[in-house]
């Protein structure tokens, strides 16, 4: 049983969001979840670890994050920063801000897609951090707060344009992944969660949508944006960190039972892609949870 801490927020019912601006030198607060949305910003904040569900990045000295999924665990690790004066700026808002009726309109098609991405996390670009900087003034000083809710939406309208936005958790570990692709796709990935325990081939894969391995493969890629290995790996890595969080099973069994047959491999591959061995992922959850 997970024992993230579970967030009360103070945001009010009668409340649109939630705004703080902090100023402080540490980050102390441990790995935690609730069920609000939460736009973090950080600014001056180089070397700050953040961790989203499975992702563990070194942030820049800019910083912006969306968080959604009542489920999905992130927290801010003081890692390398040394800074005296960290800038931390948290909106937090109700996931029925905003009527089903309403999102559905074509004004809000782009703000709708991004609240369905930001299920696993969602990082944007310095590019866009730096365009809605003064949103992020206006909003944390008006005092009017219909004008404040207008600068949020107008926020949310800009970051939602942001082409080269970042999903953070993969989907095997934060369990959101949404059947949006073509039913070859959705065939072929639905076949390799039931599977990646075991062997995988490409032949066979191949072979269940129709198609000749070369072929495939390329087919996979266009629409994945990987190659199937990297898929593979991926799936498999995402349902390892979820068991290094939630169960007591020693690293060897988690590789093996993941459909990893090298452990050393595992090793290697983990820290290639999480930034930590499973070791210190598993650590590094444990010292900051909370059992509420």
């Amino acid at each position: 049983m997970s024992r993230v801490l579970n967030e009360i927020t103070p945001l009010s019912e009668k409340d649109c969001f939630y705004i703080v601006e902090r100023h402080k030198s540490e980050f102390t607060y441990p790995v935690h979840q609730h069920k609000e949305f939460e736009l973090n910003f950080i600014e001056h904040g180089e070397g700050v670890r953040r961790i989203v569900g499975d992702s563990v990045e070194t942030i820049g000295d800019y910083d912006l994050v969306l968080i959604g999924g009542e489920n999905l665990e992130h927290a801010w690790e003081q890692g390398t920063c040394s800074k005296k004066d960290i800038r931390e700026i948290t909106i937090q808002f109700s996931p029925d801000i905003f009527s089903g009726s309403l999102l559905a309109k074509n004004q809000f098609n782009s703000i709708r897609k991004m609240l369905v991405r930001a299920e696993h996390g969602l990082s944007f670009s310095h590019q866009a951090v730096m365009k809605v900087y003064h949103l992020l003034d206006t909003i944390s000083t008006e005092q009017e707060r219909f004008t404040q809710f207008l600068s949020f939406l107008s926020l949310l309208n800009q970051l939602s344009q942001d082409e080269d936005a970042r999903v953070l958790a993969s989907g095997s570990f934060s369990g959101t992944d949404k059947p949006v692709e073509s039913r070859r796709v959705q065939k072929v990935k639905k076949y390799i969660d039931e599977h990646f325990t075991g062997e995988i081939r490409q032949g066979d894969l191949a072979d269940m949508v129709g198609m000749s391995p070369s072929a495939f493969s390329r087919f996979f890629k266009l629409r994945t944006g990987k190659t199937l290995s990297d898929y593979i790996i991926d799936i498999r890595l995402g349902h390892a960190a979820r068991q290094l969080v939630d169960t007591t099973k020693n690293i060897s069994e988690i590789c093996y039972g993941c459909g990893f047959n090298n452990l050393s491999n595992f090793n290697r591959v983990f820290k290639s892609k999480r930034g930590v061995t499973p070791r210190e992922f598993r650590s590094m959850y444990k010292k900051s949870k909370v059992i509420v």
